[in-house]
Parts: C-alpha cells; structure tokens; sequence
C-alpha cells in the first residue's frame, strides 16, 4: 500500500495557500487527485497540476485508476489524496484503499446541502457516506488549515 500521510476533501481539490500549508505540515512529495470528470479533462488537469506547490508530482486518475495505483506497494514518496466529496473517499476504501484519517476540508453551500459545522455544508447522501466511512474504522474531522484546531465531525452527523 502507498504511503498516503493525508487525506481531504475539498470541492476546490488543490488551491493555493490551504494544499501549501498541508504539503509542509505533511512533508508530502505527491498529490493524487480523485475525479473522474477531472481526470479526463487536459484543460483542468492542466490547471490542477499548475496550482500544486513546486516540486511537488501531481496526478489526476479516475476513482478506478486511483484504486489500481494507491493500492500498489509503496514506493518511498509521501502522498496527498484529495477528492470533491466524501463518496470518491467511500468508493476508494470499498476498492481496498486504507485510510486512517479523512480531512474535511472545503464542502461549500448548494441548494441540496445543509450547514454541517461553521462552513462545511453536506448533502442527506453526503452525510450518509460520512457515517459509513467512519462505521468503516476511519476517523473525521474538520480542519481547513494546519494552525485550526480539529473537529471530529462524529457529532454533527
């Protein structure tokens, strides 16, 4: 299995200033992206790898793809896996991916979403997911930067 030192949700996947301060507080060396819209778009997989810290490798798979490489032996880098929402994180753990931690970090409002904890906002399918991951053995908080203290989210489900 991959070395994957951390992993979040965020609808924004890799911006600026939030995925720098997690690749220094994480020491990671690689991003991996879970989306399958993304991952078969040039235009935003070009974006994407354009906004990531430098010297950092970035990839973008689709959730099969994703499952294929994370799940293959470790190869000394550090990674980073991001996705949209918490149903890429429960299709890759159902696929054999172990994650011991889920960082929520960016889920913004839409009409189908209500507040679950300060900014975070989830779907009833969404909220659904989260309880399975965590039913799953994998621990959830909130935590949009390094320097913000934690929420496990167990509560506000």
């Amino acid at each position: 299995m991959r070395n994957i030192v951390f992993t979040r949700i965020d609808d924004r996947l890799i911006h600026g200033q939030v995925m720098t301060a997690w690749v220094h507080e994480t020491k990671a060396n690689e991003i991996v992206i879970i989306d399958n819209e993304v991952a078969q778009d040039d235009f935003l997989k070009m974006i994407m790898t354009s906004s990531a810290p430098a010297g950092i490798k970035v990839l973008i798979m689709s959730e099969e793809e994703a499952i294929n490489y994370l799940t293959q032996e470790a190869d000394g880098n550090k990674l980073i896996v991001l996705a949209k929402n918490p149903k890429v994180i429960k299709n890759v753990i159902d696929g054999g991916v172990k994650i011991e931690e889920l960082n929520v970090g960016g889920m913004g409002a839409r009409k189908d979403r209500t507040q679950l904890y300060r900014n975070i906002s989830v779907s009833d399918e969404e909220r659904a997911c989260f309880k399975q991951i965590m039913l799953g053995g994998t621990s959830v908080y909130v935590q949009v930067i390094p320097e913000e203290k934690s929420a496990n989210i167990e509560q506000y489900l």
